[in-house]
Order: C-alpha cells, then sequence, then structure tokens
C-alpha cells in the first residue's frame, strides 16, 4: 500500500494516530519537502517516530516517482505531506501512477492551512477561491491571481492567499554553466505579499487590493508561537510576522460582526482598523 499521510501544520505531534500507526510500521518513510515545510527539522521527526525519514524534494517527487513507488503493491510505504494530502497542495499525480502500477494508496487526513487559517476568525465559508503569490523578480511579475481576487471581492468572499517558497531552487546562472548549484531556501513574508499586492493594484486599479484595502497576515499556524496581525495591506508592508511559514487574507465585504470582533484583538492599530472595517464594510 503507499499512505499518504497528513502531517498537520506544526511540528512532530501533530501527526494523527492512526497516520503515526502507518510510519511505524511501513517499509520505507518518505517527507515531501518542497511544497511546504513543518516547523521542525527532519531529526526531530524521526527521533519521535522511531523510523529513518528521507526527504523526497521536487526532484524525486516529480521525475523518479519509481524510487517512492518502487515494490509498494508488496509492502507499505508511507508519504508524509505537510498539511492534508489533499489540502492547498494535492498529490493526485502520484496516486494515479500509482494505480497505473496497481498500488493500492489509502490518503490520511490532516489540519491544512485550508482549514487551520479560522485561527483567524474569520467563517471559513465566506471564503472564495485561493490563490498563490510567487516571489516578484525584475522582469516577471505575474499577477493572473489579480482576477480571482476581483471575483471574490465581486461576491463579497475573503480571499486566502498562498505564500511562496523556494527549497532546493537552482541558481540559474550556475545552471547556464552546466553546473548544478542550488540557492538558499526562501521563504515570502506576509509584508513582501502585502508590498506585491500593492504594486499590482496600482497597475490594475480595481481597488480591490489597494493600501487601505484589510487584510489579515498569519505566521506559524497551529505553533506555540502562532502569529496573527490585522490591518491594512499598507500597514501588513511594515509587519514582521517572525519565521515561516506564513500565509495572508484579503477581507471580503460579506462579513459578520463576530469576525470584525474577532480580528480586532489582532490588529496593528485598532482605531485604524475600525475606520478601514467602516470604510469597507459598512459601520455594523
Amino acid at each position: 500500500m503507499l499512505y499518504l499521510v497528513g502531517l498537520g501544520l506544526a511540528d512532530e505531534k501533530d501527526i494523527t494516530v492512526k497516520g503515526l500507526e502507518i510510519v511505524k510500521k511501513a517499509e520505507r518513510v518518505y517527507l515531501e519537502a518542497y511544497t511546504a515545510i513543518l516547523l521542525v527539522e527532519k531529526e526531530q521527526l524521526e527521533a519521535y517516530y522511531g523510523r529513518s525519514v528521507e526527504i523526497a524534494d521536487r526532484e524525486m517527487v516529480e521525475s523518479s516517482s519509481d524510487t517512492i513507488l518502487a515494490d509498494a503493491d508488496k509492502v507499505d510505504v508511507a508519504f508524509l505531506v505537510v498539511g492534508d494530502p489533499f489540502g492547498a497542495t494535492t498529490h493526485t499525480d502520484l496516486i494515479l501512477r500509482a494505480r497505473e502500477l496497481g498500488i493500492p494508496t489509502q490518503a490520511v487526513p490532516n489540519a491544512s492551512i485550508m482549514t487551520g487559517i479560522g485561527c483567524t476568525g474569520l467563517q471559513l465559508y465566506n471564503f472564495g477561491q485561493t490563490i498563490s503569490m510567487v516571489f516578484f523578480t525584475d522582469n516577471w511579475r505575474p499577477s493572473s491571481w489579480y482576477e480571482k481576487i476581483v471575483e471574490n471581492a465581486n461576491i463579497g468572499l475573503h480571499t486566502l492567499v498562498l505564500l511562496d517558497i523556494k527549497v532546493k531552487e537552482p541558481n540559474l546562472e550556475m545552471l547556464a554553466r552546466g553546473k548544478i548549484r542550488y540557492e538558499p531556501p526562501r521563504y515570502m513574508t506576509v509584508a513582501q505579499c502585502a508590498q506585491q499586492m500593492i504594486e499590482i493594484e496600482e497597475e490594475k486599479g480595481l481597488g480591490v487590493c489597494a493600501k487601505d484595502a484589510l487584510a489579515v497576515g498569519v505566521a506559524r499556524v497551529g505553533a506555540q508561537d502562532q502569529n496573527i496581525v490585522a490591518g491594512t495591506l499598507e500597514q501588513l508592508a511594515e509587519a514582521d510576522l517572525g519565521r515561516p511559514l506564513h500565509s495572508l487574507v484579503l477581507i471580503g465585504k460579506n462579513t459578520h460582526d463576530l469576525e470584525r470582533d474577532y480580528l480586532r484583538a489582532f490588529a496593528v492599530d485598532q482605531k485604524v482598523f475600525d475606520e478601514a472595517w467602516a470604510k469597507n464594510h459598512g459601520s455594523q
């Protein structure tokens, strides 16, 4: 059997009992480590699970999946995924490859940022399409996500923004010389995301993510040092939420009083928050 085991959001103890039992009995254990990260090192997982864990980077999962699936029709293989296997990042491709080889599969769900974002007090059924924000470069500033925010805004829904991570990314200059050298890991912050949203708003001009748009940034959801900061995008562009991982929610107009009251406690400046809320959502 190939098991896709969700690990939850924070540390080694977020795994479910069912997931832990699978990990302990599996012949091989892989940790997917390029779409998200846990807040602890691999060695801490290994100590808690009592098992060695092999890192499965993008290259292995996308190009060498045969290594992961080898003999999985005869022995149990556990593929560990931060969050939920079918949450913000799906692994249906690995499941489909297993099916082609006649390998049985089973997924073990867990919390993901898609549900963990409820820590902000925003009601999950008031969320629209989720978008991803990548690092801008000097000559690449993708903005296809903007249209999705417009669609969400038109029906008053919140937008969850998942922020870019760069893990084991090859240095393009060295690659052009025929050498492989990897860049240091990079993780987008709430401040970087807010600034990029403001920049694209200045180009598009539809008003959905202007400087005074209300948003909430989160960091390390589910951890002891979880951090939540609410304010305008301009305020969040100056906010420091600490170490990764970060996410951001652009707040829609279809809101409930309870959402406002819950968020207000995390405001950078409660007076500014109240004024922005009244402007964007009505005085309520």
